[in-house]
């Protein structure tokens, strides 16, 4: 369930400039016509650096919910794994699979660069950097390691936590909403969004901002806008100065998340005798769609450069197609699994 929202250094602050308040766009009339993000990241804060963040919680969130989904499938009858075991199961896949793969995931393929200059980094969790491809890739290593260990189907293992995943993908979008991260495109779309750390972003000049020196620890929406309202426009004149956007995380949450979950779930449910791997493979291939599909409207990252025309994100998920394909036609060929343990 990782996902590549909380980078390391998501956003750079572009070079100082003092506030021109002359240079504001002649956008005035449009304010009324899109929301204002102005959610914090933070669910409580006690102090400037302790706090509980909804990043966090999505993760908490996310492999609740998929315990839950593998836990309902285990007592049915149509999991590799015992009830018993479900608890456990979660929680290695949380620590070894996602957490060391999304973080793993994210220095080789988004922060090389950084990665080689000091590869301790790789376990400053708290400084962000996660990616969804490096978290898919570590819960199908681990679970073939699991698999291995414990002598059952890796691809029926995988076909049942396939169900409950991209609910942890749905809770991870949510948190990179209330980020105000991974924004989207400029748009004109009736419910487009203005988000106040598009001002951070290194195209936000190009695609003709006005440069704007902001204080230190202004990262986030709130402060962003608590910055404005010292200004002489006030938020009225931040609202004039930003892009409305497609919130692409939302259509991504319900894209790779909800919607992907209830395909594979409903399939689940409905053909329980479906041989081993042709889920997973519609995992991969169904979330390799949803992918590259919304990174059309997607801002592209701050630093990131694109590969053969393609976003990282979408050249990536194009192996996953073929990935999928290849776990299809193994099921395929292997034909229906033996009647499932109980």
């Amino acid at each position: 369930m990782a996902i590549d929202g909380a980078s390391r250094n998501p956003i750079r602050c572009l070079p100082a400039a003092r506030f021109d308040p002359k240079a504001l766009p002649d956008r005035m009339t449009d304010l009324l016509a899109y929301y204002l993000h102005d959610l914090s990241p933070h669910v409580i804060r006690f102090t400037d650096s302790f706090a509980v963040h909804w990043y966090g919680l999505a993760y908490v969130l996310g492999f609740y919910l998929t315990y839950r989904v593998m836990l309902s499938l285990a007592k049915r009858g149509l999991s590799e794994i015992k009830p018993d075991q479900v608890a456990d199961f979660i929680t290695m896949v949380a620590l070894f699979g996602v957490v060391l793969g999304g973080r793993l995931g994210y220095m080789l393929l988004y922060d090389w660069d950084h990665f080689v200059e000091a590869p301790w980094s790789l376990f400053l969790l708290n400084q962000g950097g996660m990616a969804s491809h490096g978290g898919i890739a570590g819960v199908a290593l681990f679970l073939l390691w699991y698999a291995r260990r414990h002598k059952i189907s890796w691809t029926g293992l995988g076909d049942t936590i396939v169900c409950g995943a991209p609910l942890g993908i749905f809770c991870g979008r949510i948190a990179n909403f209330i980020n105000g991260e991974l924004f989207g495109r400029v748009t004109t779309v009736p419910w487009a969004m203005k988000f106040p750390t598009e001002i951070l972003h290194e195209d936000f000049v190009v695609q003709g901002g006005t440069p704007v020196s902001l204080p230190p620890g202004a990262m986030h929406s709130p402060d962003i806008i608590a910055f404005f309202q010292t200004q002489p426009e006030g938020v009225a004149g931040l609202e004039a100065m930003l892009h409305p956007r497609h919130p692409s995380q939302l259509y991504e949450a319900l894209g790779e998340g909800l919607i992907l979950s209830a395909i594979l779930l409903t399939l689940r449910l409905r053909y329980p005798r479906l041989p081993h791997g042709i889920l997973t493979g519609l995992f991969f291939i169904l979330y390799a769609v949803a992918r590259i599909s919304l990174e059309f409207v997607r801002q592209p990252d701050s630093g990131s450069e694109g590969i053969l025309g393609l976003t990282r994100g979408q050249f990536f998920s194009v192996f996953m197609i073929a990935i999928g394909a290849a776990f299809i036609a193994f099921g395929c060929i292997r034909g229906a699994p033996k009647p499932a343990r109980t």
